[in-house]
C-alpha cells in the first residue's frame, strides 16, 4: 500500500501542476467570470448550449451575457480542480488505512484535504466577489501551496537517503531556504500583478514608462482589501498604482535572479554531486522564467508565453522544494 501511496502521490502532484497551468489560462483569457455562479454554470453542471437552456440561463443571470467559450474554460478548470480534490481525498484515505506502517505519512495528506476545501471556498469567493484581487491572489497561492505540499509528500514517501557523507557545506541550507522564501514572495507579487491586470503597465524594458524609477504610489498599489460589490475584471487601479505593482514585480524578479542564481551556481560549482543536477535544473528554469517575463512585456503578453510564465514558476518552486528537501536529509 505504501507503493500505491507513493505512485498516486506522484500522479497527483503532476495533475496539480496541470490544474495550475489551466487556472492561469482561464485567468489570462479573462474567463474567470465565464460562469457567474458556483459550483455550476448558470445553474447547470455543464455550460448551457441549447437555445432554450441559454434563454433560461440568461434569465437567471441577466447581469452577465453567456459567452460559451469563456464558460467552458472556467468549467474545465472546475472539473480538473474537483478531480484533484478527489485524488487528494483518496491519498488521505490510503494514508489512514495504512497508518500502522511506520513510514506512512498522515499529517500532510490530512492537511491537504483541509487545504483543498479552503481552496474550493476561494474559488467560490473568486466568482461571488467578482474577481477581488486579494481573493484571486490567495486562490493562486493556495494552488501553489497544494502543489508544493504534494511535491514534499511524494518526496518524503521515497527512500530516506542522505546525499552527503558529512554535514552540507556551510551556509548552503540557509541559502536554499532563503531562495525558496524569496521565490514564494515573487510568486505572490506575480499573482498581485496578474489579478490587478497590470502586466503591461510598464510597456518598455528595462525601463518602466521610460524611466529607471517611475513615479510610485505604494499606498493604493498594495491596499489589500477593497470595496465589495465592485467588478474587478480588467482592474481598477490608477496608472501610478498599476505601474508600482508592475515595477515591484520587476524588483522581485531581480532579487530572485540574484539569490536563486547564487544558489544554483553554488550547487553547480561547489563539487557536491548530490545537488549538482538539481542546481542545474534550478538555473535552467530561472533563466527560462526571466526570459519569459521579458518576452511578456516585449511581445505584449501573448497567451502561450504568459501561461508558460506561470507554469515555469510552478516548476521552479518544485525544484527549490526538492533541493531544500535533499539538503534537509543530509547528515
Amino acid at each position: 500500500m505504501h507503493k500505491l501511496f507513493q505512485r498516486l502521490g506522484l500522479f497527483t502532484t503532476l495533475f496539480a501542476l496541470v490544474v495550475i497551468v489551466l487556472g492561469a489560462f482561464v485567468r489570462l483569457s479573462d474567463a474567470g467570470l465565464g460562469c457567474p455562479d458556483w459550483p455550476g454554470c448558470y445553474g447547470e453542471i455543464v455550460v448551457p448550449s441549447s437555445e432554450e437552456a441559454v434563454l433560461e440561463a440568461q434569465a437567471r443571470h441577466p447581469e452577465r451575457a453567456l459567452e460559451s467559450d469563456k464558460a467552458w474554460k472556467e468549467m474545465a478548470h472546475r472539473y480538473f480542480a474537483g478531480t484533484l480534490g478527489l485524488l487528494i481525498l483518496v491519498l488521505a484515505i490510503i494514508a489512514w488505512l495504512n497508518r500502522k506502517d511506520d513510514e506512512q505519512q498522515l499529517f500532510l495528506p490530512t492537511f491537504l484535504v483541509g487545504l483543498v476545501v479552503f481552496q474550493a471556498a476561494l474559488g467560490m469567493w473568486t466568482v461571488t466577489l467578482l474577481l477581488k484581487p486579494v481573493i484571486v491572489t490567495l486562490h493562486l497561492l493556495a494552488g501553489m501551496a497544494t502543489l508544493g505540499l504534494l511535491c514534499l509528500m511524494t518526496l518524503s514517501a521515497g527512500r530516506k537517503t542522505s546525499i552527503f557523507a558529512d554535514k552540507p557545506p556551510f551556509g548552503l541550507k540557509a541559502l536554499a531556504f532563503t531562495a525558496l522564501i524569496v521565490l514564494i514572495g515573487q510568486i505572490a507579487l506575480g499573482g498581485w500583478t496578474s489579478t490587478n491586470y497590470v502586466a503591461l503597465h510598464c510597456p518598455d524594458f528595462p525601463t518602466c514608462q521610460g524611466r529607471w524609477l517611475p513615479e510610485l504610489d505604494m499606498d493604493e498599489a498594495f491596499t489589500i482589501w477593497r470595496d465589495s460589490g465592485v467588478d474587478y475584471e480588467g482592474g481598477v487601479l490608477s496608472l501610478n498604482a498599476g505601474v508600482t505593482v508592475h515595477f515591484m514585480h520587476r524588483v522581485g524578479a531581480l532579487t530572485v535572479l540574484l539569490v536563486v542564481g547564487l544558489l544554483a551556481f553554488r550547487c553547480l560549482l561547489g563539487g557536491y554531486s548530490g545537488v549538482r543536477l538539481l542546481g542545474g535544473t534550478v538555473l535552467l528554469l530561472l533563466l527560462v522564467q526571466i526570459s519569459l517575463g521579458i518576452a511578456n512585456v516585449m511581445l505584449r503578453l501573448p497567451m502561450p508565453v504568459a501561461v508558460s510564465h506561470n507554469g515555469v514558476a510552478a516548476l521552479l518552486l518544485m525544484s527549490l522544494l526538492a533541493l531544500n528537501f535533499k539538503l534537509s536529509r543530509a547528515s
